[in-house]
């Protein structure tokens, strides 16, 4: 088996539901960054690249089709270079990343461009064709934003339920308390605050030509647990404890990886920042989704020959406060190695993107500060979790 390495990382800003964003396509978004990070690897010739694997959650409107096929074409790369799209919702550029890390280690592939995009904005609503022709009342549009639609009647009720509810339930099972919830959440926005000021962002996020946004439009650096504690809860008006605060929003965005064997390093011109060095997936009861991480990275770690005690930094995307802390609890590690330069929750969540997003961000932290062992990881709609483990070989 040949070693596959991240040699690079870029993302769009995230931008606000209707927000900096929102006028520009989801398969713009997308051929940005595959574009870029190509052009960012000084040896890096459009035909050396071997295949694009991109991860979509809805694909529903612009980026219908292939959305990794159309951002190719649109990026300018040669026609030769196959695309294809992977949907494991919340997961799905995480997903990429792993199967493009399986085609190098079999000796498949020596570059891939992996990454992912999601357009929340612009996602359509459906109109579903009814059964029977000619239908004489009214129909009802379903929204492809976020969460389920159009449901199979045969899926129990138990597993349907919103994913705000789902976290609900979760926090009541592994007893999360709301102060804990904002003060992670508020915690998030000061350290993505500090990260973008300190200028640790600035070679992993660039502009997208024709907009006007250069950081992520979903941070409020001054959020507090007070001013937090004071927003209502969104999913339970008597008993609940989720609210807008303390859980991702609606984004845009995208992001990518270049990803490489060992020689590929003289092709792209670049050392690569960490090696993919153990991978995970779980899955649990849908109506617990946010706790599959925690088996995910678990098995992660095994593959990878390591336990937590190795790791020194996580990237856990933070769809909810609470499942986040459940996982972080669940581990037994040390909460402040966990999203240093802050997470979803005041970065943004566009949901196809995310999964690189962390990859990215844990690659260039690792790097950064000279650990050696990180851990992402990301929990999926309808009870799933994704973990990948990096090695920076350079690192303590």
């Amino acid at each position: 088996m040949h070693p596959a390495y991240v040699y690079d990382a870029v993302r769009t800003p995230f931008g606000k539901y209707g927000g900096g964003l929102s006028g520009t396509r989801p398969d713009d978004l997308a051929a940005f960054v595959v574009r870029r990070i190509v052009e960012r690897a000084p040896g890096l010739a459009g035909e050396s690249v071997d295949e694009v694997f991109l991860g979509n959650a809805n694909g529903a409107g612009e980026e219908n089709r292939n959305v990794a096929r159309m951002a190719t074409l649109l990026a300018g790369l040669p026609e030769s270079v196959p695309g294809t799209t992977i949907n494991r919702l919340c997961g799905s550029s995480l997903d990429a990343a792993i199967q493009a890390s399986r085609a190098i280690s079999l000796g498949e592939a020596d570059v891939v461009v992996t990454g992912g995009v999601e357009s929340m904005s612009r996602a359509p609503w459906v109109l579903p064709k009814t059964s029977k022709p000619f239908p004489a009342g009214d129909l009802n549009l379903a929204s492809t934003t976020l969460g389920w639609r159009l449901v199979n009647p045969e899926m129990k009720d138990r597993w349907t339920v919103s994913l705000g509810e789902a976290t609900e339930r979760l926090a009541e099972k592994y007893g999360v308390r709301r102060e804990a919830m904002d003060e992670f959440s508020a915690r998030s926005h000061r350290l993505a605050a500090e990260a973008w000021s300190s200028g640790f962002y600035d070679d992993l996020v660039e502009q997208v030509p024709g907009t006007d946004l250069e950081r992520d439009e979903s941070m409020r650096p001054d959020s507090t647990p007070e001013t937090l504690a004071g927003l209502r809860t969104v999913f339970r008006k008597d008993n609940g404890q989720v609210t807008a605060g303390n859980s991702s929003p609606l984004n845009d965005g995208a992001s990518a990886a270049l990803l490489g064997s060992e020689k590929a390093a003289e092709t792209v011109g670049l050392d690569p920042l960490a090696r993919l060095a153990g991978r995970g997936v779980a899955a649990n009861e849908p109506q617990y989704f946010g706790y599959a991480p925690v088996e995910a990275a678990n098995r992660a770690l095994e593959r990878a020959g390591i336990t937590w005690d190795d790791v020194g930094t996580v990237e856990l995307n933070e769809a909810f406060a609470a499942q986040s802390l459940a996982c972080i609890d669940a581990w037994g590690i040390d909460p402040e190695i966990v999203n240093p330069h802050g997470g979803a929750i005041a970065i943004g969540h566009p949901l196809g993107a995310s999964g690189t997003r962390i990859l990215g961000t844990l690659a260039r932290s690792m790097k950064a500060s000279g650990t050696r062992w990180g851990v992402a990881a990301i929990c999926i709609g309808v009870g799933q979790g994704l973990a990948v483990v990096l090695e920076n070989e350079e690192g303590r």
